[in-house]
C-alpha cells in the first residue's frame, strides 16, 4: 500500500490594520513650535500655506513645516496693506464689544466715540482738545499709563477719584496737573476702577495711545482729518 505524504503547507496570513496617522493641524504645530507666543487664533490667509497669527493687538504669519514666523505687513499689487486692514478689524470688533460703564462719559451727543488715552501722551491731548470742542458726541474713556510716562498714572488716579471726573479729566489733558501739586486719590474705588481700565486695555491688545473707534470706525493717533471726515457724516 503505497502511502502518499502531502505536505502541509502552512499559509500565514499578514492582516495589516490600517491605522490613520494623526496629523497636527496648523495650530497645534504653531502651540508646539511658538509654546511662548499666545495666539488668539491660527487661520488660513489668501496665501496657500500660509496661516494668521493673531496675538493681542498684533499680527504675524505662520509657515508649518519649515516653521517660520513671519513678521511685517501683507500688501497687494493695488497697494492694499492688509495686515494693516485686518488689524483695524480685529480693534474695531474688541472695541464695539467692549463693555463701557466703566468708562469716564463725557457728553452725550448723538456721535459715538470710545478713547483711550494716556494723560501724558501729546498726541493724545491734542486729540483730546479737538474732541473737547466737539457739543455733538458721548465720549467714552479709558485710560493707558505708557511706560515712558511716569507720572501718568498718578493723573489717572487723580481722574479716577475726583468727584467731578470731567472737570479733573480736562484738568489731566490740558496740562494743569503736570506741575504734579495735587494728591493722587488711593480708595479701594478707584484701585478696583484703575485695575477695570487696565484689564479692558489689555484685552482689546492696545499698546500704544491714542485710539479711538468713532462711530464704528477706528482712528489711530491724533488724526484729526480723519475724525472730521467720520463726524461730518450724518448721524
Amino acid at each position: 500500500m503505497n502511502i502518499h505524504k502531502t505536505p502541509f503547507i502552512l499559509c500565514v496570513l499578514l492582516i495589516i490594520v490600517s491605522t490613520p496617522v494623526w496629523a497636527a493641524t496648523p495650530e497645534e504645530s504653531f502651540r508646539k513650535s511658538f509654546p511662548n507666543i499666545p495666539a488668539e487664533s491660527v487661520s488660513p490667509t489668501a496665501i496657500a500655506g500660509i496661516y494668521e497669527i493673531v496675538s493681542g493687538g498684533r499680527i504675524a504669519y505662520y509657515a508649518p513645516g519649515p516653521e517660520y514666523l513671519i513678521t511685517g505687513s501683507l500688501i497687494n499689487r493695488d497697494g492694499r496693506n492688509l495686515t494693516e486692514e485686518r488689524v483695524r478689524e480685529i480693534l474695531a470688533r474688541r472695541l464695539r464689544e467692549t463693555p463701557l460703564e466703566k468708562a469716564l462719559k463725557i457728553g452725550d451727543g448723538p456721535h459715538t466715540v470710545v478713547e483711550i488715552t494716556d494723560p501724558d501722551c501729546p498726541y493724545c491731548r491734542q486729540a483730546s482738545a479737538y474732541l473737547s470742542q466737539r457739543k455733538d458726541l458721548t465720549r467714552h474713556v479709558f485710560f493707558l499709563a505708557l511706560p515712558s510716562h511716569p507720572n501718568a498714572e498718578a493723573k489717572i488716579r487723580f481722574v479716577l477719584g475726583a468727584a467731578d471726573r470731567v472737570k479733573a479729566y480736562e484738568e489731566a489733558m490740558t496740562g494743569k496737573l503736570d506741575d504734579m501739586k495735587f494728591k493722587p486719590v488711593r480708595n479701594d474705588a478707584t484701585e478696583e476702577l484703575l485695575r477695570a481700565h487696565k484689564g479692558i486695555v489689555a484685552r482689546i491688545g492696545v499698546t500704544g495711545t491714542p485710539l479711538f473707534l468713532i462711530d464704528g470706525q477706528v482712528v489711530t493717533g491724533a488724526d484729526i482729518p480723519l475724525m472730521e471726515k467720520i463726524l461730518s457724516a450724518k448721524k
